[in-house]
């Protein structure tokens, strides 16, 4: 039986230990209070915590291992059943039926404590260095011995939860490369005036995000419209792309297509009642969109809204219908990482065996979860990523 000294009882962490307790003596190391911090918080507080749509498209990494990780799933049913957890679905969505993330908080400490892992809380992990077998965990101070150690300490999103990033420092001290963390799942910053007038709105919308003028990903769903930018889910999916490209220097815009569902804008709005065509522009187009949206789009047309629709020129509808239609947000940044759900980049994948998790240049030395170079999508796949590879780790340690 090996002694594994596990650094981060977070998702992947807790994951990790409930299987290496099977066959070896695990001990969580966690630098707050308690375990788990960052799941109470996931989800507004209701944990989607797995998602049945297990496309590859939903996971990101500049590796093209990836892959490979998810081949093969079977172990998750098993590990849900383990924790007890009752599912409510909703579109395929899985959160706990009680609607509250610490339920699945709770369920992952109960059965690790169940299984004899010891965990001490308020504890840092600041050194870890290899032995001829085994490692020392902060030598000269602490002096832990550990036969094995499974590194987890998440990313530098939600630093409140403790997420400060010292596991890349760990890990590039051990000699891993890291790929440079920016945050991920992130609301979006322009500075152009008028958002001001379009704070506090919702409308449906297909987004897509360009950069040096090449579009590099869409989504549909619904855009929420801040004082700073725009936020909400498809915002958020798209987002992992731009910190790197504004550090670059290059040109990042956001395209949002209003009224998404419509395929035809010009002959819809042609379409309405004579009575509705002669009322200001501004009345025309509540009807169909948020009217402080309205008010924006009729500005940024260059038109008055006491316009009418009929008394436009073809020239004119065209070019209200493109703003509708085509609309450009230029982007100058993100929020940063303390309002990030998670962070791109992380320790290469190329030095991790995606089989065990082992580490290809230390052995014994296991990494998961978000500290490695693999982000989600919006939707549970984070909180996957962190089960999937902490079932691989403590399985195979």
């Amino acid at each position: 039986m090996s002694k594994v000294a596990i650094i981060g009882g977070g998702a992947s962490g807790l994951t990790a230990a409930i299987y290496a307790s099977l066959n070896n003596e695990v001990t969580i190391f966690e630098r707050n209070k308690e375990c788990g911090k960052k799941i109470t918080i996931t989800g507004n507080g209701r944990c989607n915590y797995w998602n049945e749509d297990q496309t590859i498209t939903h996971y990101h990494s500049t590796s093209n291992k990836l892959p490979m990780f998810f081949e093969n799933n079977e172990d998750i049913n098993n590990f849900f059943n383990i924790l007890n957890l009752y599912p409510y679905i909703e579109n395929g969505y899985y959160y706990p039926y009680s609607k509250q993330a610490i339920s699945v908080r709770n369920a992952l400490v109960r059965v690790a404590l169940a299984r004899n892992v010891r965990i001490i809380t308020e504890k840092y992990i600041e050194t870890i260095t290899p032995l001829e077998t085994g490692f020392i965990l902060n030598q000269n101070t602490d002096n832990y011995y550990f036969d094995k150690v499974i590194l987890a300490t998440g990313s530098k999103s939600a630093p409140k939860t403790g997420s400060d990033g010292i596991g890349y420092l760990l890990a590039k001290q051990l000699g891993h490369p890291i790929i440079t963390p920016n945050p991920s799942l992130v609301q979006l910053i322009s500075n152009e005036p008028f958002c001001k007038d379009w704070a506090g709105i919702r409308a449906e919308a297909l987004v897509s995000l360009w950069i040096n003028n090449q579009k590099i990903k869409e989504e549909r769903g619904e855009i929420q419209l801040t004082k700073s930018g725009a936020s909400g889910i498809c915002v958020y999916n798209v987002s992992r792309y731009v910190k790197a490209a504004i550090k670059n220097s290059q040109t990042v815009s956001l395209h949002i297509r209003f009224l998404p569902d419509c395929q035809n804008v010009l002959s819809f709005f042609e379409q309405r009642t004579e009575e509705l065509k002669n009322a200001c522009l501004d009345v025309f187009l509540e009807n169909f969109l948020p009217y402080k949206l309205a008010f924006v789009l009729i500005k940024q047309a260059n038109l008055n809204k006491t316009k009418t629709w009929n008394s436009l020129t073809s020239k004119e509808k065209n070019n209200l219908i493109r703003t509708i239609t085509a609309f450009t947000l230029p982007i100058t940044d993100t929020f940063d990482f303390a309002d990030s759900q998670c962070t791109n980049g992380g320790v290469d994948l190329t030095t991790i065996n995606l089989t065990t998790m082992e580490s290809k240049i230390v052995p014994g030395l296991y990494i998961i979860g978000e500290l490695l170079d693999v982000d989600g999508d919006c939707g549970g796949y984070n909180l996957a990523f962190a089960w999937l590879s902490g079932i691989k780790a403590g399985k195979n340690c």
